[in-house]
């Protein structure tokens, strides 16, 4: 099994930066990769950024409303991915979601974290 969970989210004016945190715990063996959604009130979640897994290269891919501002990297803490977000805007504003992508025996699963909320001010 493997578990994640968010740290980091909160009020930032515009233009500001947050740094978000995510840690795997449990079999991180298995994970082929990290990222991140967000999810807007009423809407669907969105694909924000991704970081395969060390052994496959750390290979990054980001969205392009996200591209140049924000980016995802290795924290020091083992286990742990990061997310740094520069020039924050008003529609950045969301629930930030956390995921490990889990290889299992036949398929690859999204393990989620539990959000942490990011809101920007004007």
């Amino acid at each position: 099994q493997v578990q994640v969970a968010e740290s980091g989210g909160g009020l930032v004016q515009a233009g500001g930066s947050l740094t978000l945190s995510c840690t795997a715990s449990g079999s991180t063996y298995s994970i082929a990769g990290t990222g991140w959604y967000r999810q807007f009130p009423g809407k669907q979640r969105e694909f924000v950024a991704h970081m395969s897994s060390p052994n496959m290269g750390s290979m990054t891919n980001y969205a392009d409303s996200v591209k140049g501002r924000f980016t995802i990297s290795r924290g020091n803490a083992k286990n742990t991915v990061l997310l740094q977000m520069n020039d924050l805007k008003l529609e950045d504003t969301a629930v930030y979601y956390c995921y490990a992508d889990r290889l299992g025996p036949t398929m690859t699963e999204k393990v989620w974290g539990q959000g942490t909320q990011v809101t920007v001010s004007s």
